[in-house]
């Protein structure tokens, strides 16, 4: 069955308000960077809310509390010291690319042999093993790239998803609530860090609930456009037959899962919803785009280990592309037209 035609809004010429969604991926939050930065330059957009996990979480507080000391270059230059200060961090980490890679032009561990080491450990032994202190040291680059006592009166709503380890469900912290910790709680993927507790509560990778969570960009903003800068595939061409793609794809699919079934539940409700101010007309009403690269499917799971300045760069590059891309294709269809095809979520139920 068809979705029912909505009513074309009309532009007047101003700036279309929108929501992001920005997924998680490590290192691969860079690629969300660029995207970023190139939106920032978009005079016909207006971000209203964001919603993140994991690295898309630190990159919408990064972006959020750059904005609101200096407009859309304070986010664009917040977002690159952000990035560089990850990658000064990182010089003297041993996990690094071998020179066989480098020479190859590779951004793989999976031959690093400290990566190596650590991956046959984190299945050995816990984080609780390996790093007794809790130490990680994104914690200070947070605290110093962000303000965060300034992010509760910020122009641009913050949601940011974490798994409470208890009850197994998505907890999402608003503005005011933010905090190094619930950003490293959104990220903390449990074989490599300690669970951090916040109220008591422990909470692990907001990906396992929401890669991101969609539901209070529908309930709390008033936008009807939202972009999705997915960093995670959902199709990947062939079987994976070692045991690191394997699991690699394990959690691309189980990242991926909650955010399909909400976006599965906005194609239903297009079909069934009656227009009106209910909840579910809302879901309805919703205008779904996304902005993805099929770079990001070239990219093992060790290159989200993978710090180097160069690394991020190129992945810099190839969102700032993808956004251009985007635009070129798209920036009239904003307020306009859905352009994510939702229906074909539902060719396989």
């Amino acid at each position: 069955m068809a979705s029912p035609r909505k009513s074309t809004p009309k532009r007047d010429g101003s700036p279309v308000l929108v929501d992001l969604a920005l997924q998680g991926g490590g290192a691969h939050g860079a690629f969300t960077w660029g995207v970023l930065d190139r939106l920032l330059e978009e005079p016909d957009i207006q971000i209203e809310g964001i919603s993140g996990t994991s690295a898309g979480a630190m990159n919408a507080a990064v972006l959020v509390s750059g904005y609101a000391a200096g407009g859309a270059d304070g986010g664009k230059g917040a977002l690159e010291q952000f990035w560089r200060r990850v990658s000064e961090a990182a010089l003297l980490s041993p996990f690094r690319r071998t020179p066989l890679d480098i020479m190859l032009g590779r951004w793989t561990l999976d031959t690093s042999p400290m990566f190596l080491t650590l991956d046959l450990m984190a299945r050995i032994f816990s984080p609780y093993d390996l790093n007794p202190h809790g130490a990680n040291p994104l914690r200070d680059i947070l605290a110093d790239c962000i303000d965060f006592r300034h992010l509760a009166d910020a122009p641009i709503k913050l949601f940011v998803t974490a798994t409470n380890v208890h009850t197994g469900r998505g907890h999402i912290f608003r503005n005011a609530e933010l905090t190094p910790e619930v950003l490293l709680a959104s990220a903390c993927l449990p074989t490599m860090f300690q669970a951090i507790e916040i109220d008591g509560e422990a909470y692990w990778d907001g990906g396992y609930s929401g890669n991101p969570t969609i539901t209070p960009l529908i309930r709390e903003c008033a936008s009807n456009d939202t972009i999705l800068v997915q960093v995670n595939p959902v199709e990947r061409p062939g079987t994976p037959r070692s045991a690191r793609d394997i699991v690699n794809r394990v959690n691309e699919v189980s990242f991926n899962a909650t955010l399909l079934k909400e976006l599965r539940m906005m194609a239903v409700l297009r079909q069934v919803s009656d227009p009106g101010k209910s909840e579910g007309a809302r879901w309805a009403d919703m205008r779904i785009h996304r902005i993805s690269s099929a770079t990001m499917t070239e990219l093992g799971y060790s290159s989200k280990l993978n710090a180097e300045w160069d690394f991020f760069v190129m992945l810099r590059n190839e969102g700032h592309r993808a956004a251009q891309s985007f635009l070129d294709a798209h920036v009239s269809d904003l307020g306009v037209n859905s352009t994510l095809d939702l229906d074909a979520l539902l060719d396989h139920i």
